[in-house]
């Protein structure tokens, strides 16, 4: 059905050390190959996914103006509602044919990222959508967590060495709504071909046509995954660290059929980001002769920032 290997996170976390090396090999040669997997095993309950999808069905279909009133200035969007068009790929001018909220990181015990990081916003209209909001986030991160534990020992690292760097980190759970096109859309698409800036991201709701990823040969292929099915796939910050062994691979969310064009799309990515301070200068064992040291040393922060001027979300 999918160009995508499939893994089960049942197999990290079964407490049996043969099953757990089994995922830890499959996921590390599927994300070093083409930088996609499809995982099932995760921590997201089916009440739970039907739950969210609903209560964002009811937000984006709220009056425009109603919307409009949760779209923050000043904060380059990281919270709260981002309107249709704003976001653009790196390089393009045409804003992607898409309206989205964010969710972001609910700080325990560290009152120097609770100035730092924006707060969620409230939907007053929605008593239960930020709740189902939290929660959701919550157990995308755990469900991260694991991933990149098995990540950490496949790159032959402590297992635990990017824990320190994601507790509390930056990331953003983003519900985005692909409204129904109207006419023709002049040079753009759902969501342009670009590489995510973040770790790694967890996607909710790629059971249909729509996402693409270009595979080594640079054909277009498409990514399904099954209902109860993430598809995860690494970030730019990831490939960086691990100097480019696994592969931050460009993808694209194409326009449908001319028949399904009064359709609306939903997907929900998980954006997994570190915390500001963490290193991404290339680790010292995924360089060598064959593979010199591509990148230059920075941090997640000034890299992130770097990016969000690049897709015209927060200005120089």
């Amino acid at each position: 059905m999918s160009a995508i290997p499939s893994v089960d996170l049942k197999d990290f976390v079964s407490g049996d050390a043969a099953r757990k090396e089994k995922f830890t090999a499959e996921i590390g040669a599927a994300f070093e190959d083409i930088g996609f997997v499809a995982l099932s095993g995760h921590f997201l309950s089916e009440n739970l996914v039907e739950q969210l999808y609903a209560e964002i069905k009811k937000f984006f279909q709220l009056p425009q103006i109603t919307k409009d009133s949760y779209e923050i200035e000043g904060i380059g969007g990281q919270r709260g509602y981002t309107s249709f068009g704003k976001e653009h790929a790196k390089g393009k001018k045409e804003g992607d044919l898409k309206e989205f909220w964010h969710f972001g990181q609910y700080v325990e015990n560290n009152p120097k990222l609770e100035a730092e990081y924006p707060d969620n916003v409230k939907v007053n209209e929605l008593p239960d959508f930020n709740d189902v909001g939290k929660e959701t986030y919550q157990m995308l991160e755990k469900t991260a967590k694991y991933v990149l534990r098995a990540l950490a020992l496949h790159l032959e690292l402590d297992e635990m060495y990017f824990d320190e760097w994601i507790k509390n980190g930056n990331s953003i759970l983003r519900p985005i709504h692909y409204p129904p096109i109207t006419s023709e859309p002049k040079n753009a698409v759902r969501a342009a071909a670009h590489g995510d800036i973040n770790l790694i991201t967890l996607l909710m709701g790629a059971h249909g046509k729509g996402l693409q990823v270009k595979n080594h040969q640079g054909e277009w292929v498409d990514a399904i995954a099954r209902t109860d099915q993430l598809m995860i796939n690494v970030g730019d910050m990831l490939s960086r660290l691990t100097n480019n062994k696994l592969k931050s691979t460009i993808h694209q969310v194409v326009n449908p059929p001319k028949e399904l064009w009064g359709t609306s799309r939903y997907s929900i990515p998980f954006f997994m980001h570190p915390v500001s301070e963490m290193p991404l200068n290339c680790l010292d064992n995924c360089i060598d002769e064959d593979h010199p040291k591509g990148f230059e040393d920075t941090t997640a922060g000034e890299y992130l920032h770097e990016r969000l001027i690049e897709l015209g979300l927060v200005k120089k």
